[in-house]
């Protein structure tokens, strides 16, 4: 009986957020809000079938685990550092405002000051998920502001982490005296300073050194089984071995792996399963609603609104413009983190198995949460009309001339990408093209699942991606979005047309070379969204064809006109590399061509 409610619990849940999360996308909000709902769905606040809420937290736990690795994956020390001057101290104001305020809250409402600050520091920090989400939605993700929003959202992260480890350690003790307090707090400290050490020094070896070994094997299977008996062991490690949070042991483990040159690999291959356990997590989550708490104390969901709304946003908008950053970098910082999540729903509970927290705050978090998700994305397409006003205004007031330099400058900049290209695999008709393409004033940037081979190109100087193209992660980080070349040049590659369809869906207007091995390959390449294709089995065929009709002393025009009737026969005439559109050069290729002819 057991295992049937574990499969009709992950059957129901994943089935309800399937349905809500397809409505909730289609209706132009985070699909996350559809989790949550699912989960009141089944939950046992709703008649009809009830998931199994122990078994849900259960599978919800790994999700929470597998979140924090990929959080610890994303995690880069030099793209903190760059930011620092805003993230820092921007972070820390944002969070104790919204802190104080949350505490403020609570004992208004007759809470103690304990459950107060707790409630207060599950506010305060925003959702990475929805964060990231909404920032590659709007095409903000590599922005100056999309790098200080991630920048900031590590620092309330790192926070919350150390949170995480101190509730525990403080509410555990059984005693409230200020020493037994600090003495809680400094053997916690210790015990994380000493777990930190450990798996930076020891695990910061052993991991790459394993997973190189692994990934030398070539086995996609392995390789992702070792990623996550590498996060599940070290989350399992920390809690059994220094007390912590399997949480902050998960994001340590992909810190150490993010450092690593597996880091998009591991990101992109090893957590298939992710994603369904994060799902997971959102609907065990949504499970404690009870709207109930609501119609009795409504005044409660719309103070921790108005913290999350107003008082977040305008506690992050006053501390960036006080560090003299652009209006639009502000306004984008605030709206994006006038919402809550993944760490607020771990705080809450946290707080409520310590006895911090009772059932009226879990379900004013999950309220406020799957309202203020619902209404960031909605603000998030404001910020861009009210910026284009803005600047309208501005450049009206300008004299002509200073308009027009702006508007070359502003062209110039987005062009910045026009001569890209990227090249999947570099055997010999990679390095051919690649090698092709730099003379003629085209950087090439390659994608390749050798590890030793990206290492030597990385050396060289050239760009060069270590991952599987079939994984949209890859395609991402190669920035496929602003090259103008997509090429596929290893034959028989696996998912070759899923490929395709993923770089069209980044950049719709990139030019797809694709290399195939047989001729029935062609149609499916085709219609994925491939431009031209090279078949091996035609172009030996072609080539076979001159040969024999030069030996029988055929003259080049006899030559071509079979030529073109066997491409016509073996490609079609919409298939054949020579009826693509053709394609503007590069001026110093086109210059080079003149100067031939003239010559």
């Amino acid at each position: 009986m057991h295992n049937f409610d574990l499969i009709a619990t992950i059957t129901g849940g994943l089935a309800a957020a399937l349905v809500l999360g397809y409505i909730t996308h289609r209706l132009g909000l985070s699909p996350i809000v559809g989790y949550l709902l699912a989960g009141f769905v089944v939950g046992p606040n709703t008649p009809g079938f009830v998931a199994n809420k122990e078994l849900a937290d259960q599978l919800a736990e790994i999700g929470v685990i597998l979140l924090m690795f990929g959080v610890g994956l994303q995690f880069h020390l030099k793209e903190l550092l760059a930011v620092r001057r805003i993230a820092i101290p921007g972070a820390i104001f944002q969070s104790l405002v919204a802190t104080a305020l949350g505490a403020v809250m609570g004992v208004a409402f007759g809470w103690s000051w304990a459950a107060s600050i707790v409630f207060g520091l599950a506010i305060s920090v925003a959702s990475t998920v929805v964060l990231m989400r909404v920032l590659a939605d709007n095409n903000e993700l590599h922005t100056p502001a999309g790098h200080i929003a991630i920048g900031w959202l590590v620092i309330e992260d790192l926070f919350t982490v150390l949170v995480l480890v101190l509730l525990p350690a403080i509410f555990t003790t059984g005693q409230t005296g200020a020493i037994n307090i600090l003495v809680a707090l400094g053997a916690a400290i210790l015990k994380l300073g000493i777990m930190i050490a450990f798996t930076f020094f020891v695990g910061g070896r052993v991991i790459p050194w394993l997973l190189g070994h692994v990934a030398a094997l070539r086995s996609r299977e392995l390789f992702m089984l070792t990623v996550l008996v590498v996060a599940l062991g070290i989350a399992v490690g920390s809690a059994q071995l220094f007390g912590a949070s399997m949480a902050l042991g998960a994001f340590l483990a992909g810190m150490v792996v993010g450092r690593s040159e597996f880091s998009l690999r591991a990101a992109a291959e090893a957590l298939p399963m992710r994603d369904a356990f994060a799902v997971l997590f959102f609907v065990s989550v949504g499970m404690l609603f009870d709207p109930k708490y609501l119609f009795a104390e409504p005044g409660l969901a719309a103070a921790a609104l108005a913290i999350i709304l107003l008082g977040k946003p305008l506690a992050a908008l006053l501390i960036v413009l006080l560090l003299k950053y652009p209006l639009r970098v502000a306004l984008t910082i605030a709206v994006v983190l006038a919402q809550i999540g993944e760490f607020s729903f771990i705080l809450s509970t946290l707080g409520k198995n310590l006895g911090i927290l009772d059932d009226r705050a879990t379900n004013t978090i999950v309220a406020a949460a799957i309202v203020s998700i619902t209404i960031n994305s909605l603000l998030f397409r404001l910020i861009d009309p009210f910026e284009a006003w803005l600047r309208r205004r501005q450049m009206a007031k300008l004299p002509a001339p200073a308009r027009a330099q702006t508007e070359v400058e502003t062209d110039e900049s987005d062009g910045r990408f026009h001569h890209r290209a990227i090249i999947v695999g570099y055997g010999p008709v990679g390095r051919t093209v690649a090698r092709l393409l730099r003379e003629n004033g085209v950087e090439p940037t390659i994608i390749e699942m050798n590890l030793e081979t990206v290492r030597r190109l990385r050396e060289q100087g050239t760009p060069a991606i270590y991952g599987d193209a079939n994984h949209y992660e890859t395609l991402k980080a190669a920035e496929v979005k602003h090259a103008v070349s997509f090429i596929i040049s290893t034959a028989g590659m696996r998912g070759s047309a899923e490929v395709i369809r993923l770089a069209r869906e980044l950049n719709p207007k990139i030019r797809v070379l694709v290399r195939s091995s047989y001729l029935r390959e062609l149609p499916e390449l085709r219609q994925a969204g491939a431009d031209i294709v090279f078949s091996g089995e035609g172009e030996v065929a072609l080539t076979m064809m001159e040969f024999i009709l030069r030996q029988l002393g055929a003259t080049p025009e006899q030559i071509d006109r079979e030529r073109d009737r066997i491409r016509e026969e073996l490609f079609g005439g919409d298939l054949s590399a020579e009826s693509a559109a053709p394609v503007s050069l590069p001026h110093n290729l086109l210059e080079q061509r003149e100067s031939k002819t003239s010559l």
